[in-house]
C-alpha cells in the first residue's frame, strides 16, 4: 500500500509516499527506512521510487519524500543545500517514529549518490538513526569533485566558475549553474534521472557540496550498521567516495563493489545488488528482532 504523506521540517511542508507492505497486520510494527533521492532529483522516480519498493517488497516501511525544494515540496526550487537536507532527513525519522506501525528506535536511512552522502551525514549526527544505507555516495566534496572534473581544462572551468560564485556572493548575488557543469553524466546514462529533475541550481549549492565532509562523521554511526553499495567504476561518483568512507567508519560497516553497472545500481533489476541487500538487512537490521 502507498500513501501520500506531508511532514513539516524547519517550517517547510514536504511530501512523501509511504509504503506499507500488504501483510502488515493490524497492531504489527515493523522497522521502516526513509529512502533519499539523489542531487535534484525527486521521490517519483529513479533510483528513490525501486528503494522504496525493494524495501516495501521485503516487509519494511518506507518513506520516499522530497527534499525542500525539490518535487513537490516547499522551498526555494534547486537550493539542495548538505546542511539543510540532513536536516529534512531527520525530521523525516521523527515523522516515521510517530506512526503506530513503526517499531520504537528501528528507523533506518537510505540514500542514493547525493543522498547517500546526506544519509551518512545524518546518521552519523542522529542517533535515533538505526541503520544506514548509502548507494553510490561521497564523503569528501572537494575530492569529489576533483574527481568529476579530472582533466585540466574541466578543472579550470569548474574552478572559474566557484570564483565567479564567490564574487556575486559577496555582492549579494547568485549565479545559475547548470546540473551537468556541477556533475557530469555520460549522455547514454540520463535517461536514470528522474523526470522532473532539476537542471539548474543557484552557486550556494556547488559551495555547500563542496565543502560537505560526510567523512567527519561517518565513524560516528557506529555502533549501528552502515552499509556502502557502489559501482565498481562509477562515472558519476568515484568509487574511490565508498572506499573512504569505509576506511573513516567503525564496525559494523560493510563495502560492497559491483561490476558490470555504472552509478544507478539498482537499474535493470540488478539480482546482485538486490540479493546483497536483502542479505544484509536480513543480518544487521532483521524485521523482527530475536
Amino acid at each position: 500500500m502507498q500513501k501520500e504523506v506531508t511532514f513539516n521540517s524547519d517550517g517547510l511542508l514536504l511530501t512523501g509516499i509511504l509504503h506499507i507492505p500488504d501483510n502488515l497486520t493490524p497492531g504489527e510494527k515493523r522497522p521502516a527506512f526513509t529512502v533519499l533521492h539523489g542531487f535534484g532529483s525527486n521521490k517519483n522516480g529513479g533510483t528513490a521510487l525501486v528503494a522504496a519498493e525493494v524495501l516495501e517488497n521485503l516487509g519494511y516501511i518506507a518513506l520516499r519524500f522530497d527534499f525542500r525544494g525539490c518535487g513537490e515540496s516547499a522551498g526555494e526550487r534547486g537550493r539542495v543545500i548538505c546542511e539543510e537536507q540532513v536536516i529534512d532527513t531527520g525530521h523525516a525519522t521523527t515523522f516515521l517514529e510517530t506512526l503506530p506501525q513503526v517499531q520504537t528506535g528501528r528507523v533506518g536511512t537510505l540514500g542514493f549518490s547525493f543522498g547517500a552522502a546526506v544519509a551518512c551525514y545524518a546518521a552519523g549526527v542522529n542517533s535515533n538513526i538505526a541503520a544506514c544505507i548509502s548507494m553510490g555516495g561521497w564523503g569528501d566534496g572537494e575530492k569529489k569533485f576533483k574527481k568529476q572534473h579530472n582533466t585540466p581544462e574541466s578543472w579550470e572551468k569548474f574552478s572559474k566558475m566557484m570564483q565567479e560564485g564567490q564574487e556575486k556572493l559577496a555582492l549579494g548575488e547568485s549565479i545559475r549553474v547548470p546540473r551537468f557543469d556541477i556533475v557530469p553524466i555520460r549522455q547514454d546514462i540520463r535517461n536514470n534521472l528522474s523526470p522532473g529533475s532539476i537542471l539548474e541550481f543557484p552557486y550556494e549549492v556547488v559551495e555547500s557540496m563542496f565543502i560537505f565532509r560526510a567523512n567527519l562523521v561517518v565513524s560516528q554511526i557506529a555502533p549501528r550498521p552502515l552499509l556502502l553499495l557502489h559501482a565498481a567504476n562509477d562515472t558519476v561518483t568515484p568509487t574511490e567516495q565508498s572506499i573512504d568512507l569505509f576506511t573513516h567508519a567503525q564496525q559494523p560497516t560493510e563495502l560492497h563493489l559491483f561490476s558490470n553497472v555504472d552509478h544507478f545500481i539498482l537499474a535493470n533489476q540488478n539480482t546482485v545488488v538486490h540479493a546483497t541487500l536483502e542479505s544484509w538487512l536480513k543480518k544487521y537490521f532483521p524485521l523482527h528482532l530475536i
